[in-house]
């Protein structure tokens, strides 16, 4: 699929109806997650900075994250979405300038959070956040294609702020522009319906914390437009070399291995999953 199709694709996905977004995090990943379904993706910066050994919060370079998604923009026909953190800066003309880079190498939108890349994770206060949701927005509005600009309020999940605090801020980056609103891991259902109450723009909910308890079907049915893993399955990768290695050097045992997938099956999501331009 062109990028201009896909970028096109990516907008109408967001407008009605809900669908996951799996977090792929090399191409093999990518690949397989559009062999088996999926309609679009997203980066996780998490999961970019453990290929590289490296922790999430900063770990990255805008350079190496925008390589990184051109990377999978190339593995596969779907669209891609950028996990970029704060924007990899903190000037609101920094984070215009992000979304300009970010379409230039083909992202059909990019994620941005209102939290500061140093020690304790504080977020930016609550003027300065605006400033910069509104600045990428314009730069998005500038492109004259589809682009999916995202805005997060991750003081919750960080313990920066509280959950009125979350709200108000997503209802100043709805009035910002912001075409789709993200407040990762709320504390349960009743504070997502809260979050979904308060906005009427599309939201992206994380299933992660007490969401992973729910189903597509019900986040749907509560209003949820997107459904992100974030860096889940790439941890839930790491769990089982984490799991397997500890079995095979502490106990000697090689059980954990009867879970493996066969290559063959594997070779061939991979064939199907591969871009076609």
């Amino acid at each position: 699929m062109k990028l201009a199709a896909r970028h096109q694709a990516f907008e109408a996905l967001h407008l009605s109806g809900c669908f996951v977004i799996p977090n792929p995090w090399d191409r093999g990943s990518a690949r397989m997650m559009a062999a088996l379904g999926a309609q679009a993706l997203a980066t996780s910066s998490a999961a970019h900075a453990f290929t590289l050994g490296r922790p999430d919060m900063g770990g990255v370079s805008r350079d190496e994250a925008l390589a990184h998604a051109a990377d999978l923009i190339a593995a596969t026909d779907l669209p891609v979405s950028g996990d970029f953190e704060n924007g990899f800066g903190d000037a609101p003309e920094v984070v215009a300038e992000t979304v300009r880079l970010a379409a230039e190498v083909g992202l059909s939108g990019i994620s941005v959070e209102d939290t500061r890349m140093v020690a304790g994770s504080p977020a930016y206060e609550f003027g300065l956040a605006v400033e910069r949701v509104r600045a990428g927005v314009a730069a998005s509005r500038a492109l004259g294609r589809p682009f999916v600009f995202c805005a997060r309020a991750d003081g919750v999940m960080n313990g920066a702020y509280d959950l009125a605090e979350g709200i108000r801020r997503l209802q100043a980056f709805e009035l910002a522009g912001a075409d789709l609103l993200y407040l990762p891991v709320p504390p349960g259902r009743a504070e997502l319906a809260q979050v979904l109450a308060a906005v009427r723009a599309p939201v992206n909910a994380l299933a992660a914390g007490p969401l992973k308890a729910m189903t597509v079907t019900e986040l749907a049915a509560m209003g949820v437009r997107r459904i992100s893993t974030g860096s889940q399955i790439a941890r839930l990768t790491h769990a089982a070399i984490r799991d397997a290695t500890a079995a095979m050097l502490g106990e000697g045992s090689f059980a954990p291995l009867s879970a493996t997938a066969p290559g063959d099956e594997i070779d061939a999501l991979l064939l199907r999953g591969a871009s076609q331009e």
